[in-house]
């Protein structure tokens, strides 16, 4: 359903793009024409995906070692891409998350979450949104949120409170910088099964089983399905959606808020012992 020039020419930025949805909208992207940049922390784990997909794709992907909490780090990035070419699209999916008791969390687990997933945002769409107002370019956000970002969910408090500060950010600059050429938007998807994330959130088989069960459509959702959605809003197919979140969870959040918030209460004192996050060295 998708031509293969759909992203030809179109330069994307996508945070967290090194594993998971992010990793799964590059290929995505590569495959439809773009030319693809992806950053994250771990400079391995990108250099690894930008051989992989280069290979696969023959596309032109480039691999940007970057932590989006440091506001300084990513505007070096922003202006070290730029000088290369405007971006077009800007897909900010660098999250953070872990199922947890939110007594037993410190201070600095939601200072962590907090920093990658909302402040990460702010960082990198301000430091593309003021070279495209600047120089009066059009741009595309695609912010990744979740589905419980206005019901709110047990278990796991920071991630919550960032990604409704996500929610409300694409929002409110949808409004505000939609007339100038900027469009902005969100995909608040459900369970995708992806590597790490999904065995933190999920510790236990049995417990996959009953979040089946509980979606309507009685399976979680696909990369390839994120992916293929990603890439239509953030091409010009979609140039008059602006300002809307996307749920994409098969029809899981109308039939129960806080998608952690029964998972939560099956778990054993052994098993949330084995959840608490641990300190970093």
């Amino acid at each position: 359903m998708f031509q293969k020039d759909l992203l030809q020419n179109k330069r994307i930025l996508i945070t967290g793009g090194g594993t998971g949805l992010g990793k799964a909208s590059a290929q995505r992207f590569l495959e439809l024409g773009a030319e693809v940049y992806i950053c994250g922390r771990r400079q391995e784990v990108l250099a690894a995906t930008e051989r992989e997909l280069r290979a696969r794709t023959g596309a032109k992907i480039h691999s940007l070692p970057c932590d989006v909490r440091d506001a300084a780090a990513v505007e070096k990035m922003i202006e070290n891409i730029w000088v290369e070419g405007q971006l077009h699209v800007l897909m900010n999916n660098a999250a953070g998350n872990f199922l947890a008791r939110t007594e037993d969390l410190s201070l600095g687990a939601f200072q962590s979450v907090i920093g990658i997933v909302l402040m990460g945002t702010l960082h990198t769409t301000l430091s593309c949104g003021r070279r495209w107002l600047a120089a009066k370019q059009s741009g595309v956000v695609l912010n990744i949120t979740t589905t419980y970002t206005t019901t709110g969910s047990a278990y796991v408090v920071p991630s919550a409170a960032a990604k409704a500060g996500v929610q409300a950010l694409t929002r409110s600059l949808a409004v505000e910088w939609g007339n100038r050429g900027i469009r902005m938007n969100a995909i608040a998807p459900g369970p995708i099964p992806t590597e790490g994330a999904f065995s933190r959130l999920l510790p236990r088989p049995d417990l996959e089983v009953e979040a089946k069960k509980r979606n309507p459509l009685g399976r979680f959702g696909t990369t390839e399905e994120f992916a293929n959605l990603a890439a239509f809003l953030v091409s010009d197919g979609s140039g008059y959606i602006n300002g809307e979140v996307v749920t994409m969870d098969g029809g899981e959040w109308l039939q129960g808020a806080g998608e952690f918030t029964a998972l939560g209460r099956e778990l054993t004192e052994k098993e949330w012992a084995m959840m608490k996050p641990k300190p970093k060295a």
